[in-house]
Protein backbone atom coordinates (compact mmCIF):
# COMPACT_ATOMS: atom_id res chain seq x y z
CA UNK A 1 0.00 0.00 0.00
CA UNK A 2 2.61 2.07 0.93
CA UNK A 3 4.47 1.56 -2.53
CA UNK A 4 1.24 2.40 -4.21
CA UNK A 5 1.09 5.45 -2.95
CA UNK A 6 4.65 6.49 -3.17
CA UNK A 7 3.90 5.24 -6.98
CA UNK A 8 1.81 7.77 -7.31
CA UNK A 9 3.18 10.35 -5.54
CA UNK A 10 5.87 10.31 -7.93
CA UNK A 11 3.99 9.95 -10.76
CA UNK A 12 1.90 12.70 -9.77
CA UNK A 13 5.26 14.87 -9.70
CA UNK A 14 6.57 14.04 -12.70
CA UNK A 15 3.27 14.57 -14.14
CA UNK A 16 3.44 18.55 -12.68
CA UNK A 17 6.63 18.58 -13.73
CA UNK A 18 6.54 17.31 -16.91
CA UNK A 19 3.06 19.97 -17.33
CA UNK A 20 5.75 22.33 -16.02
CA UNK A 21 7.83 22.35 -19.07
CA UNK A 22 5.29 22.39 -21.86
CA UNK A 23 4.07 25.53 -22.51
CA UNK A 24 1.25 26.25 -25.77
CA UNK A 25 1.82 29.71 -27.74
CA UNK A 26 -1.29 30.98 -29.17
CA UNK A 27 -1.02 33.01 -32.61
CA UNK A 28 -2.44 36.33 -31.36
CA UNK A 29 1.13 36.35 -28.62
CA UNK A 30 4.19 36.49 -28.42
CA UNK A 31 5.45 34.07 -25.33
CA UNK A 32 8.98 35.04 -24.03
CA UNK A 33 11.36 32.70 -22.32
CA UNK A 34 13.34 33.81 -19.72
CA UNK A 35 15.16 33.08 -16.43
CA UNK A 36 16.12 35.17 -13.28
CA UNK A 37 15.03 38.05 -15.07
CA UNK A 38 16.95 37.62 -18.19
CA UNK A 39 15.47 36.51 -21.32
CA UNK A 40 16.60 33.42 -22.96
CA UNK A 41 14.36 33.29 -26.26
CA UNK A 42 11.39 35.39 -27.78
CA UNK A 43 8.56 33.00 -29.42
CA UNK A 44 6.30 34.31 -32.21
CA UNK A 45 5.06 30.74 -33.92
CA UNK A 46 2.41 29.07 -32.89
CA UNK A 47 2.11 25.60 -31.49
CA UNK A 48 3.50 23.55 -28.70
CA UNK A 49 7.00 24.55 -27.14
CA UNK A 50 9.03 23.09 -24.51
CA UNK A 51 11.12 24.55 -21.33
CA UNK A 52 12.69 24.14 -18.23
CA UNK A 53 10.74 23.91 -15.33
CA UNK A 54 10.34 26.61 -12.49
CA UNK A 55 12.13 28.72 -11.29
CA UNK A 56 14.91 27.50 -13.80
CA UNK A 57 12.53 29.01 -16.44
CA UNK A 58 9.48 30.93 -16.31
CA UNK A 59 7.14 32.42 -19.18
CA UNK A 60 4.84 35.50 -20.21
CA UNK A 61 3.26 36.49 -23.07
CA UNK A 62 2.83 39.65 -24.91
CA UNK A 63 -0.05 40.92 -27.04
CA UNK A 64 0.64 40.70 -30.64
CA UNK A 65 -2.55 42.24 -31.65
CA UNK A 66 -3.16 45.84 -32.63
CA UNK A 67 -4.21 47.89 -29.53
CA UNK A 68 -5.72 51.65 -28.84
CA UNK A 69 -4.84 54.13 -26.57
CA UNK A 70 -7.80 56.78 -26.75
CA UNK A 71 -8.14 59.16 -23.48
CA UNK A 72 -11.46 59.84 -22.06
CA UNK A 73 -10.31 63.03 -21.12
CA UNK A 74 -9.49 66.07 -24.19
CA UNK A 75 -5.29 67.59 -23.35
CA UNK A 76 -5.17 70.90 -23.22
CA UNK A 77 -2.23 72.97 -25.75
CA UNK A 78 -2.00 76.14 -26.57
CA UNK A 79 -1.47 77.43 -30.15
CA UNK A 80 1.02 79.67 -32.00
CA UNK A 81 -1.21 82.45 -31.00
CA UNK A 82 -1.60 81.90 -27.56
CA UNK A 83 -4.68 80.38 -27.54
CA UNK A 84 -5.82 77.59 -25.44
CA UNK A 85 -7.42 74.32 -27.65
CA UNK A 86 -8.88 70.72 -26.09
CA UNK A 87 -7.65 68.31 -28.39
CA UNK A 88 -8.93 64.83 -28.22
CA UNK A 89 -6.93 62.40 -29.87
CA UNK A 90 -6.24 58.27 -30.24
CA UNK A 91 -3.32 56.10 -31.47
CA UNK A 92 -3.18 52.87 -32.45
CA UNK A 93 -0.24 50.81 -32.08
CA UNK A 94 1.05 47.32 -31.85
CA UNK A 95 4.51 45.30 -30.27
CA UNK A 96 7.11 44.77 -32.87
CA UNK A 97 10.22 43.91 -30.56
CA UNK A 98 9.23 41.94 -27.38
CA UNK A 99 12.34 41.36 -26.18
CA UNK A 100 13.39 45.46 -26.29
CA UNK A 101 9.71 46.01 -24.84
CA UNK A 102 9.64 43.11 -22.12
CA UNK A 103 13.12 44.90 -20.74
CA UNK A 104 11.08 48.74 -20.71
CA UNK A 105 8.12 47.80 -19.40
CA UNK A 106 9.02 44.45 -17.81
CA UNK A 107 5.31 43.19 -19.54
CA UNK A 108 3.54 45.55 -18.35
CA UNK A 109 1.20 47.07 -20.46
CA UNK A 110 -0.47 49.91 -18.25
CA UNK A 111 3.29 50.99 -17.91
CA UNK A 112 3.48 50.60 -21.77
CA UNK A 113 0.40 52.80 -22.02
CA UNK A 114 1.47 55.71 -19.80
CA UNK A 115 4.97 56.28 -21.89
CA UNK A 116 2.97 55.83 -24.68
CA UNK A 117 0.57 58.62 -24.18
CA UNK A 118 3.77 60.91 -22.77
CA UNK A 119 5.40 60.40 -26.22
CA UNK A 120 1.75 61.59 -28.51
CA UNK A 121 1.31 64.31 -25.89
CA UNK A 122 4.84 65.72 -26.03
CA UNK A 123 4.59 65.34 -30.08
CA UNK A 124 1.26 66.92 -30.44
CA UNK A 125 2.53 69.35 -28.35
CA UNK A 126 5.88 70.65 -30.37
CA UNK A 127 3.29 70.65 -33.53
CA UNK A 128 0.48 72.71 -32.15
CA UNK A 129 2.60 75.06 -30.75
CA UNK A 130 3.83 76.24 -33.75
CA UNK A 131 0.28 76.60 -35.31
CA UNK A 132 -2.34 78.57 -35.50
CA UNK A 133 -6.04 77.40 -34.63
CA UNK A 134 -7.10 77.61 -38.16
CA UNK A 135 -4.10 75.25 -39.02
CA UNK A 136 -5.00 72.97 -36.60
CA UNK A 137 -8.46 72.60 -37.36
CA UNK A 138 -8.37 72.80 -40.71
CA UNK A 139 -5.85 74.15 -42.88
CA UNK A 140 -2.94 71.53 -41.77
CA UNK A 141 -5.00 68.99 -39.96
CA UNK A 142 -3.40 66.33 -41.77
CA UNK A 143 0.19 67.73 -41.92
CA UNK A 144 -0.07 68.20 -38.18
CA UNK A 145 -1.18 64.37 -38.14
CA UNK A 146 1.87 63.15 -40.25
CA UNK A 147 4.08 65.10 -38.37
CA UNK A 148 2.83 64.18 -35.30
CA UNK A 149 2.91 60.33 -36.29
CA UNK A 150 6.63 60.59 -37.41
CA UNK A 151 7.85 61.64 -34.29
CA UNK A 152 5.69 59.27 -32.24
CA UNK A 153 6.92 56.69 -34.57
CA UNK A 154 10.78 57.50 -33.91
CA UNK A 155 10.69 57.59 -30.18
CA UNK A 156 7.87 54.63 -30.40
CA UNK A 157 10.35 52.34 -31.98
CA UNK A 158 12.88 52.69 -28.79
CA UNK A 159 10.73 51.12 -26.68
CA UNK A 160 9.67 48.08 -29.08
CA UNK A 161 6.79 49.78 -30.46
CA UNK A 162 4.91 50.42 -33.62
CA UNK A 163 2.93 53.01 -34.64
CA UNK A 164 0.32 52.23 -36.77
CA UNK A 165 -1.67 55.18 -37.63
CA UNK A 166 -2.42 58.78 -35.07
CA UNK A 167 -5.49 60.45 -35.21
CA UNK A 168 -6.98 64.11 -33.99
CA UNK A 169 -10.60 63.35 -33.21
CA UNK A 170 -11.45 66.68 -32.14
CA UNK A 171 -10.32 69.87 -31.92
CA UNK A 172 -12.08 72.73 -29.56
CA UNK A 173 -11.69 75.62 -27.51
CA UNK A 174 -11.65 75.59 -23.83
CA UNK A 175 -15.03 76.68 -22.57
CA UNK A 176 -13.58 79.86 -20.96
CA UNK A 177 -13.09 81.18 -24.53
CA UNK A 178 -15.38 79.62 -26.19
CA UNK A 179 -17.89 82.58 -25.73
CA UNK A 180 -15.60 85.21 -27.00
CA UNK A 181 -15.23 83.27 -29.90
CA UNK A 182 -18.42 82.98 -30.79
CA UNK A 183 -18.96 86.78 -30.46
CA UNK A 184 -16.34 87.38 -32.95
CA UNK A 185 -17.65 85.32 -35.68
CA UNK A 186 -20.88 86.64 -35.12
CA UNK A 187 -19.08 90.63 -35.99
CA UNK A 188 -17.03 88.91 -38.63
CA UNK A 189 -20.18 87.29 -40.21
CA UNK A 190 -21.92 90.90 -39.23
CA UNK A 191 -19.08 93.00 -40.66
CA UNK A 192 -19.09 90.68 -44.29
CA UNK A 193 -23.38 90.71 -44.36
CA UNK A 194 -22.87 94.59 -43.89
CA UNK A 195 -20.04 95.07 -46.39
CA UNK A 196 -22.30 93.19 -48.97
CA UNK A 197 -25.80 95.14 -48.41
CA UNK A 198 -23.00 98.76 -48.51
CA UNK A 199 -21.90 96.76 -51.97
CA UNK A 200 -25.24 95.61 -52.77
CA UNK A 201 -27.02 99.49 -51.94
CA UNK A 202 -23.84 101.57 -54.52
CA UNK A 203 -24.83 98.97 -57.24
CA UNK A 204 -28.27 99.34 -56.82
CA UNK A 205 -27.79 103.44 -56.65
CA UNK A 206 -25.51 102.81 -60.26
CA UNK A 207 -27.84 101.37 -61.88
CA UNK A 208 -30.94 103.63 -60.93
CA UNK A 209 -28.60 106.08 -62.06
CA UNK A 210 -28.05 104.67 -65.37
CA UNK A 211 -31.73 103.86 -65.50
CA UNK A 212 -32.68 107.50 -64.84
CA UNK A 213 -30.49 108.71 -67.36
CA UNK A 214 -31.37 106.70 -70.50
CA UNK A 215 -35.03 107.50 -69.29
CA UNK A 216 -33.75 111.27 -69.55
CA UNK A 217 -31.92 110.63 -72.82
CA UNK A 218 -34.60 109.00 -74.27
CA UNK A 219 -37.44 111.63 -73.44
CA UNK A 220 -35.35 114.47 -74.78
CA UNK A 221 -34.75 112.00 -78.08
CA UNK A 222 -38.28 111.58 -78.29
CA UNK A 223 -39.31 115.40 -77.58
CA UNK A 224 -36.50 116.46 -79.96
CA UNK A 225 -38.27 114.08 -82.88
CA UNK A 226 -42.08 115.06 -82.12
CA UNK A 227 -40.72 118.88 -81.78
CA UNK A 228 -38.93 118.35 -85.90
CA UNK A 229 -42.25 116.55 -86.75
CA UNK A 230 -44.57 119.29 -85.59
CA UNK A 231 -42.33 121.80 -87.15
CA UNK A 232 -42.15 120.01 -90.69
CA UNK A 233 -45.86 119.46 -90.12
CA UNK A 234 -46.24 123.82 -89.56
CA UNK A 235 -43.85 124.18 -92.15
CA UNK A 236 -46.27 122.34 -94.68
CA UNK A 237 -48.64 123.52 -93.27
CA UNK A 238 -48.09 127.03 -93.22
CA UNK A 239 -46.99 126.06 -97.15
CA UNK A 240 -50.87 125.01 -97.93
CA UNK A 241 -52.12 127.88 -96.38
CA UNK A 242 -49.80 129.95 -98.60
CA UNK A 243 -50.63 128.82 -101.56
CA UNK A 244 -54.33 129.09 -100.84
CA UNK A 245 -53.89 132.27 -99.80
CA UNK A 246 -52.02 133.00 -103.10
CA UNK A 247 -54.81 131.69 -105.29
CA UNK A 248 -57.53 132.87 -104.03
CA UNK A 249 -56.64 135.40 -100.92
CA UNK A 250 -60.26 136.56 -99.99
CA UNK A 251 -62.01 132.81 -99.56
CA UNK A 252 -58.51 132.23 -97.22
CA UNK A 253 -59.80 135.42 -95.38
CA UNK A 254 -63.24 134.04 -95.32
CA UNK A 255 -61.93 130.85 -94.38
CA UNK A 256 -59.82 132.25 -91.41
CA UNK A 257 -62.90 133.93 -90.54
CA UNK A 258 -64.65 131.19 -89.71
CA UNK A 259 -62.94 129.63 -88.02
CA UNK A 260 -61.96 132.63 -85.73
CA UNK A 261 -66.21 132.59 -85.00
CA UNK A 262 -66.02 129.02 -84.46
CA UNK A 263 -63.47 129.49 -81.66
CA UNK A 264 -64.87 132.68 -79.95
CA UNK A 265 -68.67 130.62 -80.53
CA UNK A 266 -67.27 127.34 -79.10
CA UNK A 267 -70.04 127.38 -76.10
CA UNK A 268 -73.97 128.64 -75.64
CA UNK A 269 -72.99 130.75 -72.53
CA UNK A 270 -69.88 132.58 -74.43
CA UNK A 271 -70.16 135.92 -74.57
CA UNK A 272 -68.23 138.61 -76.87
CA UNK A 273 -68.50 142.71 -76.58
CA UNK A 274 -67.38 143.77 -79.41
CA UNK A 275 -68.65 146.64 -82.00
CA UNK A 276 -70.80 145.68 -84.27
CA UNK A 277 -69.35 147.69 -87.33
CA UNK A 278 -65.35 145.67 -86.33
CA UNK A 279 -63.88 144.18 -89.41
CA UNK A 280 -64.42 141.12 -87.32
CA UNK A 281 -67.94 140.57 -88.48
CA UNK A 282 -67.69 142.00 -91.93
CA UNK A 283 -68.79 138.38 -93.39
CA UNK A 284 -71.40 138.81 -90.95
CA UNK A 285 -73.14 141.78 -93.14
CA UNK A 286 -73.38 139.85 -96.61
CA UNK A 287 -72.86 137.19 -98.41
CA UNK A 288 -68.95 137.16 -98.83
CA UNK A 289 -66.93 140.78 -100.27
CA UNK A 290 -69.92 142.20 -102.23
CA UNK A 291 -71.99 142.88 -98.85
CA UNK A 292 -69.09 145.47 -97.93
Amino acid sequence: MNRLITILVTGFIALMLLSSTVFVVDQRRYAIVFALGSVKEVISSPGLHFKLPPPFQNVIYLDKRIMTIDSPDADRFITAEKMNILVDAFVKWRISEPKLYFVSFGGDESRARDRMSQIVKAAMNDEITKRTVREVISGQRGAVMEAIRTKVVKEARQIGVDIVDVRLKRVDYVEQINNSVYERMKAERTRVANELRSTGAAESEKIRADADKQRTVILAEAYREAESAKGEGDAKASQIYAEAFGRNPEFYKFYRSLEAYRGSFKNRSDVLVVDPNSEFFKYFKGNGPAGK
